[in-house]
């Protein structure tokens, strides 16, 4: 019974593990995915690094290469996590 639910469980929870954040993912992690090789994997990076976090996957769209059919089809194993805010060095 035990192992039943905890592999009800991993089937569940699969789309959260397998998805790939933009603002956090290495080269080889945007690399797995479909339709992403070397290249774009990389521009992606530069251009997180250039303009900071991604705030929407359709951001994708202003990276040469990259255009609706691409994040169309990488809509559902990408994820964005919200950029966090840096602290201040003032005390209250």
């Amino acid at each position: 019974m035990r192992f039943s639910l905890f592999c009800l469980f991993c089937v569940l929870a699969w789309p959260a593990w397998a998805s790939v954040d933009l603002n956090q993912a290495s080269q080889a992690d945007l690399e797995s995915l479909p339709g992403i090789g070397p290249v774009r994997a990389l521009a992606i990076i530069e251009y997180r690094d250039k303009h900071g976090p991604f705030r929407r996957i359709e951001e994708l769209r202003r990276i040469k290469g990259i255009g609706a059919k691409t994040v169309d089809a990488l809509r559902d194993e990408l994820t964005i996590t919200p950029p966090t805010r840096r602290k201040s060095g003032k005390s209250p």
